[in-house]
C-alpha cells in the first residue's frame, strides 16, 4: 500500500489535479461564452442567455449516458481517458465560428463520459466507514474550484484582450494537461471492477428507513429548484457586473470576466475552514447537521446573498455599484455553495447502490442539468426586469428549496428515531 499524500491516499491527489485543469477548460470557456455570443456573434441577451443555458443542461444530460456506458461496458478508467480527448476536440474547434454549436455538442459528449466517473474514483479511494471519505469530496471539490479559479485570470483576460480564440485554444491545453497527469498517475488508483467494501451502518439504516433512491430524487428535485437561482452567477450576474458595476480600481478597470474567478476563489479559502468547523469538538453537546441539512443551510446562505445584493442596487439607485460589494456577495454565495453542493454529491455517492456509483452519480449530475436548463429561461427575465427585482426573484428562488431541503432533513429525523434501535 502506498504511503498517503497530506494524510489521504494519493490518488486524491491525481483526481484533484485532474479535475483541477478539466475545470479550468471547462470554466475558461465558460467565462468567455456569454460575452463572445453578444459581443463577438451578435446573438440577442435573450437568445444568448438560452444558449447558454442550454449548453450548461447539456454537459449535466450526458454524464446519465456516460455513467451507464462506462458502468456496462468501458469502464471508469477508459470512459474518462476517452471524454478528456473528446473534450479538449470540443474547446479547440471554438476557435473557429462556423463551428460554434459542434464544438459546445462536442464539449458535451466528451463530458458525458468525464464528469460521472472522475468522484466516483474519489470513493472507490476509502471504504465507505472510512471517516475521511466525506471530506474527500470536500477537498475535491477544492480542486473543481481551484481550476475555475485561474481559469477566468488566464483564458478571460487572453479572450477580452488578445481575442476570444486565445481564450478557447488555452482551455483545449488545459485540457490535456488534466489528461496527461491522469495518465501519469494511474498506478495511484483503483482498477475498474474491484469490489466494493461493505457500507457503513449509517447507509444501512438509511435504507431501513425508506428508499434511498426515493430520498435521492426529492433531494434532486430541491436542487434543480437551487440551481435555478444559483447558476445566474455566469449568465445575468456576468451581464450585470459588465455594465453595472463601477470596476474601477484607480486607473486600472478591473476585467468583467476577473469577477468569475472570485466564486473559486472563496471556495479554496473557505473550505479548509468549513471542514475544520464540521470536524470541530462540540463536546459535551456535539452538533453535526447531517447532510439534508447542511444543504438547505446553504440554499438559504445563497438566498441571503441575492436579496441583499438586491437591497444594495436599490440603495444605489440609477449609480453604479461599487465591485467591493460583488466581492462581498460572492464572499456569502460562496459559503452557502460550500454547504449544498459538494454534500449534496457525497450524499448521493454514498447512498449509491454498490455496483452502479458512476450511474447514480451521474444522476446527481442529472439534477444539474435541469437546473441549468431552468436557469437558462429564468436569464432571460433580465430582459425585462430590472437587477433589483431579478436578484430578489433569485433570492425567493433559492430560498424556496432551502425550505424544501429543511422539509426533508425533518422527515427523513423521523423516520430514523421511528426505527428501533
Amino acid at each position: 500500500m502506498s504511503t498517503p499524500w497530506f494524510g489521504q491516499p494519493r490518488g486524491l491527489t491525481i483526481l484533484f489535479l485532474t479535475e483541477m485543469w478539466e475545470k479550468f477548460s471547462f470554466f475558461g470557456m465558460r467565462a468567455l461564452l456569454v460575452y463572445y455570443m453578444v459581443k463577438h456573434l451578435g446573438f440577442a441577451q435573450a437568445y444568448s442567455s438560452m444558449v447558454y443555458g442550454v449548453y450548461a443542461a447539456g454537459v449535466y444530460l450526458t454524464p446519465i449516458a456516460g455513467g451507464y456506458i462506462s458502468d456496462r461496458w468501458l469502464g471508469k478508467r477508459r470512459a474518462i481517458i476517452i471524454g478528456s480527448i473528446t473534450m479538449a476536440v470540443g474547446h479547440f474547434l471554438m476557435a473557429f465560428e462556423p463551428l460554434f454549436y459542434v464544438a459546445m455538442i462536442t464539449i458535451a459528449v466528451g463530458n458525458g463520459l468525464f464528469l460521472p466517473n472522475l468522484p466516483s474514483q474519489v470513493g472507490a479511494l476509502y471504504a465507505k466507514d472510512d471517516p475521511r471519505r466525506q471530506s474527500a469530496y470536500s477537498i475535491y471539490y477544492l480542486g473543481v474550484n481551484l481550476g475555475a479559479f485561474f481559469s477566468p485570470l488566464v483564458c478571460g483576460t487572453l479572450g477580452e484582450i488578445y481575442g476570444w480564440h486565445y481564450g478557447f485554444g488555452a482551455a483545449g491545453i488545459g485540457m490535456c494537461v488534466g489528461l496527461a497527469i491522469y495518465l501519469a498517475g494511474s498506478r495511484y488508483l483503483p482498477n475498474d471492477g474491484v469490489p466494493e467494501t461493505p457500507e457503513p451502518v449509517a447507509a444501512q439504516a438509511a435504507r431501513e428507513t425508506g428508499s434511498p433512491l426515493g430520498l435521492l430524487l426529492a433531494t434532486a428535485i430541491a436542487v434543480i429548484v437551487f440551481r435555478a437561482s444559483y447558476e445566474q452567477s455566469g449568465n445575468a450576474m456576468a451581464l450585470w457586473i459588465d455594465t453595472g458595476v463601477d470596476r474601477a480600481m484607480g486607473s486600472f478597470s478591473i476585467p468583467a470576466t476577473w469577477f468569475q474567478s472570485l466564486n473559486p476563489l472563496f471556495v479554496f479559502t473557505l473550505t479548509p475552514l468549513v471542514v475544520a468547523f464540521w470536524n470541530r469538538d462540540t463536546t459535551p453537546r456535539p452538533y453535526r447537521p447531517g447532510a439534508l441539512r447542511r444543504m438547505a443551510i446553504g440554499a438559504f446562505g445563497v438566498a441571503l446573498s441575492y436579496l441583499l445584493l438586491g437591497g444594495v442596487i436599490a440603495m444605489a439607485g440609477a449609480s453604479p455599484v461599487h465591485w467591493a460589494i460583488v466581492v462581498a456577495f460572492f464572499l456569502l454565495y460562496t459559503l452557502g455553495e460550500l454547504y449544498i453542493l459538494p454534500v449534496g454529491l457525497s450524499l448521493f455517492a454514498t447512498l449509491s447502490p454498490s455496483r452502479f456509483t458512476a450511474t447514480t452519480i451521474a444522476a446527481w449530475f442529472l439534477a444539474s442539468f435541469a437546473g441549468n436548463l431552468v436557469a437558462g429561461y429564468v436569464g432571460t427575465w433580465w430582459s425585462t426586469m430590472a437587477p433589483m427585482e431579478f436578484f430578489v426573484a433569485m433570492g425567493l428562488i433559492a430560498a424556496a428549496a432551502g425550505a424544501a431541503l429543511a422539509a426533508l432533513a425533518t422527515m427523513q429525523r423521523r423516520a430514523v428515531s421511528a426505527v428501533p434501535a
